[in-house]
């Protein structure tokens, strides 16, 4: 069995050795030929003289060891065994531009695929538009979203997993990734049905987004400066999740007023005490991949104060 693979392999090797040079040069060259009235024409249509064309031919001959012209009159003609080798070279021709056109495609930011985390509020709230408007002008680009919390998304980051993230501001600066603002939040204050608003040492118990999240950061270092008391007795990442808790009476909460105040299970309006920063977050050694470069622009129009927002 060793012995019939063996010979197997160096019969492998032995034809690919044996596969003639070609380029894609002299496989125009022959096409031209063939479809042009005269030597003349078919130099023109490729961009060469008459003698650098014969050239090209004469070498592909000698790569294939085919004879491909009838030289017996002044008038070269294309003998039958070319046949092949024409529809071989147009064929080979027709794949290699559909090829430079989809690495064009690429480099322009027409194809390929887009690794994008966000947040909630930004996939939901915020930039679904923005989502559905890029689907729409780049059909050959795979958009692969993720929905995630900030710290979550920032990990994905920068181990390589994502592409893009649109987050909440980090707490402190990450080594090896840049961030641009998006917009600004506004963050509230929520009671219980029937409970009001009064003096911040009122306020609590408190179902919170869990510690450890960007978001929380924000609320803890507003609610201690306030002075209201901070006693957690539930979390989640999910703003929905807690504003349902407010209404059932659970306890108090922080949340989005953009997430907590719509819908039919709105929250009666809150009061605002912070603000967090929704931001774009690429790798800064990254090789940049001008679809998304489209993507992040796309969504850094819709920033408050942007010039081609204000147009």
């Amino acid at each position: 069995m060793i012995g019939i693979i063996g010979e197997a392999l160096l019969y492998y090797h032995a034809a690919v050795l044996q596969l003639p040079d070609l380029s894609i040069r002299q496989l125009e060259y022959l096409v031209a030929v063939d479809e042009a009235a005269t030597w003349a024409k078919a130099a023109a249509a490729v961009g060469v003289s008459p003698s650098a064309l014969s050239q090209g031919l004469a070498e592909l001959e000698r790569r294939l060891g085919v004879a491909l012209f009838d030289r017996e009159t002044r008038k070269r003609q294309l003998r039958p065994a070319a046949i092949p080798v024409v529809a071989h070279a147009r064929q080979v021709l027709g794949l290699t531009a559909d090829l430079a056109r989809w690495a064009d495609r690429l480099q322009q930011g027409r194809s390929g695929r887009v690794r994008l985390g966000m947040i909630d509020a930004a996939a939901v709230v915020h930039f679904p538009d923005h989502l559905q408007a890029f689907r729409a002008a780049h059909p050959d680009i795979e958009l692969l979203i993720r929905v995630a919390p900030s710290a979550t998304l920032l990990k994905l980051l920068e181990a390589g997993h994502l592409d893009l993230a649109v987050c909440v501001m980090p707490p402190r600066p990450l080594p090896g990734v840049t961030v641009t603002a998006l917009r600004t939040e506004a963050l509230s204050v929520y009671g219980p049905p029937g409970r009001r608003i009064g003096a911040p040492a009122s306020w609590g118990p408190w179902v919170l987004y869990p510690a450890g999240s960007h978001t929380r950061a924000v609320v803890v270092a507003e609610l201690r400066r306030l002075g209201a008391p901070l006693d957690v007795v539930a979390e989640s990442h999910q703003p929905e999740v807690l504003r349902e808790m407010v209404r059932l009476g659970a306890g108090w909460s922080v949340l989005p007023s953009a997430q907590a105040e719509e819908g039919p299970r709105a929250l009666a309006p809150g009061r605002p005490i912070a603000t967090r920063q929704l931001v774009t977050a690429m790798r800064a050694s990254a090789v940049r991949d001008p679809a998304v470069e489209q993507l992040a622009q796309q969504l850094e129009v819709s920033r408050p104060g942007h010039p081609r927002r204000r147009r």
